[in-house]
């Protein structure tokens, strides 16, 4: 867009696709010979830009109206005012050599990955200007163009980054073929092309949202940089840099040369083609198990996006073949995937549980790549699957009070949602700013004499050039239904294309003016209405939700609870309560109905929600929608037992139970791994330890480093070290464990393929124990040293001559 307010078609299609990084921008292959020029295809496939089936409809043009999403934005408003745009600029302006406005923020702006946060704010701000028009972020977003255009211009080459020595390190080690790449390092630097992504897509939303020209030149000069910088490489190494996430380089590459007409920026996308990665995708061949999620997707964004713009197919069919195989094959019933952050195996879910579940980043991208799917084909299938994440898993990671967001989305059974503090600035608080800030973007779609309404969220749409003003009124999901209401002073002739969602039954109706229609089409589909459309016309639909059970594709007795498109979970009470750790706080189901109708009751004068009815162990329980779940503990997912299998589980408790009782009975001193009085207590030392809490207990890990404690023993006697983990976790995991600085194991019990708690006996020789303490040191060395989430020393140990015994291992 230009500053004068003059708008061409294509950039008016594009401005909602730039929140998804999708426009009808011009295409064609450049050749990477000269500036401007376009050639055919290079394999002879099909170049130019792809018809869309629909596209979406312009944020400004999509006003919330109220709601569940239009409260998220409000809160999302007050959180992104909050910030300091100074703050986030600091270190750009300190690697410029500038002074800083204000000091730098802290969290992950202390480290090599400082940067990306302006970027998403940037988005972000952007997004919200165009959502709302408030002129607050408008000042905002033009305010940091300039201070960014103010760093470009003093580094003198295009160059724009805030991480320490960045320039240098890029420009005299990557650009020269010294390259160390390593998954999430780049010659010491933490993902750089990540951060320059982040970066160059706020860029580019502040053009296309905002109508800042500079912006798209300082882009400009940034991707012009990029090119001389990586001009030299083979083809080998770029391989190797791609190795370390680089976030959606090609996408926002393959978006300025939609901006700009510049074939060097697709020549250049093209240069951040993943091969070992994408090839096998567009081949149909699952290579995900194993793979860091949030690595992969913007990856497949950009092919996406790539393919609109050259109409290659193997873009299009790894795109594609990428989103069937996440949403089918390794996602949660919330729509969202991943287990501390990777893959698994395919249909393989039943014990990934923990509080690492479901990176929000992840749904992020995933919702982008489906805004691509959806406008090529409007797929019903996309559109339920953009339903189910939205509510469940974007919607759900707001906290409803205070606008705090998640970075994973706990399906832990018995855990909670573990809200961040805003100022760490992980990545899910970037990813987080930008979420609630275009609730508006996939509402609508229109294609021609058509308007698909696609998610039933409060809207007033505008369309200006058909003169047509629809409301669409609902409390949807708290209400059952929709109103479509229209508003225009002009009749006009009108498709309309309503979604009948998957899980929608025979109930589900349209009426219009008060008459009924007729509905042929199946659930997972768009029902069409034509017609000649006045003001005060009115289309109702009914959409009553039933309830069913989603069973694990790995194990058919553990199930969630869903009704309509929510996920419903089990309220278990406050988070905080004394009881939590309790293995029978997550209530098991005694049943051989999986009919959840015959055993959920309705609860009054609250919407969709419901109190279990005799089956539930060892006692009844309210189940809320997951979404409306901020403070309390919930499981999502159930186990289903018969009564004999209840007895026995309860058996396994009561062992467990003893157990815990005989341990904590012989125990001399015990740690918990947490910051504090404790740990300073018990003497604790380490080199690159870090804290935080899995599963909702407080942990220790050294990554490349060591950690040590100091316990009580009895002088002179044997005794027992008890190490409490929890498998699953990946990475190198081997690490020795030290007496006094004695080897007495080495372990890799964090590294096991499964998810439990595990608690390890490690026998301490009488030789050790003559001062009345001992140092316990966790050494990995080049490795990674535990999780570890207790140790404590206990008395004779039980009989036997072990090095290692696991006393206990359990789900518990």
């Amino acid at each position: 867009m230009k500053p004068s307010g003059t708008i061409s078609t294509a950039l008016l299609i594009s401005l909602l696709f730039a929140c998804y990084s999708c426009d009808t921008s011009p295409s064609g292959e450049g050749t990477g010979q000269k500036r401007g020029t376009h050639t055919g295809s290079k394999t002879g496939t099909q170049a130019g830009p792809v018809p869309f089936r629909c596209t979406p409809f312009d944020l400004r043009d999509v006003q919330l109206l109220d709601g569940p999403f239009r409260a998220a934005t409000e809160l999302n408003i007050n959180s992104l005012l909050n910030y300091e745009p100074d703050r986030l600029l600091a270190k750009f302006r300190i690697e410029a050599g500038l002074e800083p406005g204000a000091e730098h923020y802290h969290g992950w702006e202390d480290a090599t990955i400082a940067g990306h946060s302006l970027g998403h704010y940037l988005s972000a701000c952007a997004l919200m200007f165009r959502s709302t028009g408030d002129g607050r972020f408008l000042e905002r977003v033009n305010y940091m163009v300039a201070e960014l255009d103010s760093c470009q211009e003093a580094h003198g080459n295009g160059y724009l980054g805030a991480f320490p020595d960045g320039k240098r390190i890029l420009e005299e080690e990557v650009g020269k073929g010294i390259i160390r790449a390593a998954p999430f390092d780049l010659n010491g630097i933490w993902v750089p092309f990540y951060t320059q992504h982040k970066v160059m897509a706020g860029l580019r939303d502040a053009y296309r949202l905002c109508d800042n020209s500079n912006a798209l030149r300082v882009e400009r000069k940034a991707g012009d940089w990029l090119q001389g910088l990586l001009a030299g490489l083979s083809e080998d190494q770029m391989q190797e840099i791609l190795s370390c996430e680089h976030g959606g380089m090609n996408e926002v590459l393959a978006d300025l040369y939609a901006d700009t007409g510049d074939g060097v920026y697709l020549d250049l996308s093209r240069r951040f083609h993943h091969r070992a990665v994408l090839d096998p995708l567009a081949e149909g061949v699952d290579i995900l198990p194993g793979k860091h999620g949030n690595t992969q997707i913007p990856k497949l964004v950009g092919l996406a996006r790539r393919y609109e713009l050259t109409g290659y197919m193997k873009d299009r069919k790894a795109a594609q073949y990428f989103w069937e195989r996440v949403v089918n094959h390794h996602s949660y019933a919330n729509g969202s995937h991943g287990h501390h952050e990777y893959f698994g195996s395919p249909d393989s879910l039943s014990n990934r549980l923990s509080s690492n579940t479901s990176e929000s980043c992840n749904v992020y991208n995933m919702l982008k790549l489906s805004m691509h799917l959806f406008s090529w084909d409007a797929s019903p299938g996309v559109a339920d699957f953009y339903e189910l994440a939205l509510i469940n898993h974007i919607l759900s990671s707001q906290h409803s009070e205070n606008g705090r967001v998640l970075y994973f989305h706990s399906l832990q059974m018995g855990g909670h949602k573990l809200f961040q503090d805003p100022y760490d600035f992980t990545c899910c608080v970037g990813t987080g700013m930008e979420n609630h800030s275009k609730y508006g973007g996939a509402v609508f779609f229109h294609s021609g004499e058509e308007l698909f309404v696609t998610q039933f969220i409060a809207a007033e749409l505008n369309w200006k050039e058909k003169g047509i003003v629809i409301r669409q009124v609902t409390n949807f999901p708290e209400e059952q239904g929709t109103r479509l209401l229209f508003l225009n002073e002009r009749p006009a002739d009108l498709i309309l294309q309503i979604r009948k969602p998957s899980w929608a039954d025979e109930r589900f109706s349209v009426t219009v003016n008060g008459k009924r229609k007729r509905i042929r089409q199946q659930p997972g589909s768009f029902v069409t209405v034509k017609g000649t459309w006045k003001k005060e016309d009115e289309v109702q639909v009914e959409m009553p939700f039933r309830l069913r059970l989603e069973p694990m594709p790995d194990d058919p007795k553990r199930v969630a609870i869903m009704y309509g498109p929510l996920v419903l979970a089990a309220d278990l009470g406050p988070a905080s309560d004394e009881h939590a750790a309790d293995p029978l706080i997550v209530p098991g189901l005694v049943t051989e109905n999986r009919d959840p109708s015959a055993w959920l009751s309705a609860m009054e004068n609250e919407p969709n929600c419901f109190m279990t009815n005799g089956v539930c162990r060892p006692e009844d329980v309210p189940v809320r929608p997951l979404y409306a779940i901020d403070d309390h503990n919930y499981t999502v997912y159930w186990d289903l037992y018969s009564a004999a299998e209840w007895q026995e589980y309860l058996k396994a408790v009561e062992v467990w139970r003893k157990g815990r009782s005989e341990l904590e009975a012989r125990t001399i001193d015990y740690v918990v791994p947490a910051p504090g009085p404790d740990n300073r207590n018990h003497g604790f030392r380490g080199e690159n330890p870090g804290f935080y809490e899995f599963n909702g207990q407080p942990c220790v890990e050294a990554r490349q480093g060591w950690f040590s404690y100091e316990l009580r023993v009895k002088r002179n006697l044997p005794a027992g070290l008890v190490v409490e983990y929890w498998t699953g976790f990946l990475g190198p995991r081997e690490f020795e464990i030290r007496v006094n600085g004695v080897p007495v194991a080495t372990e890799n019990a964090p590294g096991i393929r499964t998810n439990e708690k595990m608690e390890v006996l490690y026998q301490i020789p009488s030789a050790l124990t003559g001062s009345g303490t001992v140092t316990v040191t966790f050494d990995g060395e080049e490795k990674y040293a535990g999780p570890v989430f207790g140790v404590r020393t206990i008395e004779t140990p039980p009989p036997g001559d072990q090095e290692r015994v696991v006393m206990t291992a359990h789900i518990f």
